[in-house]
Formats: C-alpha cells, structure tokens, sequence
C-alpha cells in the first residue's frame, strides 16, 4: 500500500516512489493514477471508480498471490481513511502467501496546514464527515466531543454533491462551542496545480466553494489570524 501524498510529485516520498517504479501492477481510483503517470509508463494499471475498493483490494492481494510485485495506490496516507486497515482485513480474512507492506505519505491535513500556516501546534482531531460507511449519529457525537474539548478540528469529506446539511450541522456544533470568530482554513486541491487555500471564520467559511476536495480546518479558543496565517498556539513564552 502506497502514500502519494495530496497528488503533486514534490509531495511525494521517495520511498512510494521506489516502490511503484519497483511494481509491476499498479492498483488505485483513475484520479490517483492520473497523479502519478510519470512512474507508471509500461506497468499494467487497474483502475476502478469510488465504493469498489473492496473489490480493487482483493484483486490486488490475488495478483500478488501470483506472484507480481503489486502497488496499491492511496492518496496521502494508506493508514488515514486509505487502503491499508481494508487489505488487513481482507489478508486476515483468507490469508494468501504474500509480504505486506504499508508506505506511508503526506496526508492532506499535514499540508493543507502548512498551506495555512501552523493550525495544528497543540493537541487536533482528524474526522470524516462521510456517512458512507459509519452513520451520521455516530459522526455526530464525535464532533460533539472533539467541540466540547476544545481540540482543534480538521474536516475530511466536508461535502458531496448529495451531502450538503453535514457540514452546516458541524459548524452549528462548533459554533455552540467556540466564538464565530474562531478561525476556519479551506484548503481544496492541495499539493496539485489547483490548489486553493482560503482562511475564513466559523460564522463565515459555509459560503466557501466546499467539496470532496476540500480539507476544513477548524481552529480552538487559541487559534488566530495572523496576517494571512492561521496560527494554534502550542503555549511557548515569545
């Protein structure tokens, strides 16, 4: 399982980038593949849309099973919402003789704070607003929890074009817990050439051009705008 970052080449580690120049077969969603096109020339690609990654993974784990060196390909982290957890699974469930190995990357909310500037120096929870697989009530409570502990938050998922009342229901929760004035970064399209990062405010940052592209970063009582950083202080005397 590889990590290739947000989806630009300079975010790439060199070490996913041995290991899908070093496979013969490589694995992922068409977007993912698009991203790495430079590592990929004579190599045999299997591409499959959004919700069959069950299916991807288990066809990754059989062509090993044969024999081929196999990369499976994960935006920014296989460990953070990636492939890895579900290829565990599917291993443990019916192993086959293969070797396994995690590559980790550059997950999107690393960079799309130091696009923003420092948001996440103290303590910060990462969720995804996505009901697809773990119900809304549960999503619910859990951005309760991450509100009321003044943790500093980072959105995955924010919105769809079917999901639009997720985000607004989240931001009422922060809002319930945190001054309107606590700082929101969006960072969309992060490490790619459509990059867009824009910092805004809890009462203000819903009227933002949010999508499954974007990473919402909500600050603490802490947080700040400084100048056109975003800044969570981690409690150093200055």
């Amino acid at each position: 399982m590889v990590g290739i970052g947000p989806g630009g080449p300079l975010d790439r580690t060199r070490r996913a980038d041995a290991a899908i120049s070093g496979s013969q077969v490589i694995v992922g969603y068409k977007r993912y593949l698009e991203l790495i096109e430079d590592l990929t020339a004579g190599k045999e690609l299997i591409e499959s849309g959004m919700t069959q990654e069950v299916d991807r993974c288990r066809m990754a784990l059989q062509r090993a099973a044969q024999g081929q060196n196999v990369a499976i390909i994960s935006s920014g982290d296989p460990g953070i919402y990636g492939m890895a957890g579900l290829v565990l699974e599917l291993y443990d469930a019916s192993p086959v003789p293969v070797e396994i190995e995690i590559i980790p990357g550059v997950t999107s909310a690393a960079a799309a704070a130091a696009a923003m500037g420092a948001p996440l120096m103290c303590d910060f929870a990462v969720l995804s607003l996505s009901d697809l697989l773990v119900p809304w009530e549960t999503i619910r409570s859990r951005l309760e929890a991450v509100a009321a502990a003044d943790l500093v938050a980072v959105l995955y998922n924010p919105r769809s074009i079917k999901r639009r009342s997720q985000l607004d229901e989240a931001a009422a929760i922060f809002r319930s817990h945190r001054p309107g004035t606590t700082p929101v970064g969006v960072g969309t399209s992060v490490g790619t050439a459509d990059e867009s990062i824009t910092l805004s405010d809890l009462n203000s940052f819903l009227s933002l051009t949010i999508g499954m592209r974007s990473v919402v970063i909500v600050g603490n009582r802490s947080s700040r705008r400084q100048d056109n950083r975003f800044i969570t202080p981690r409690g150093y005397i200055v």
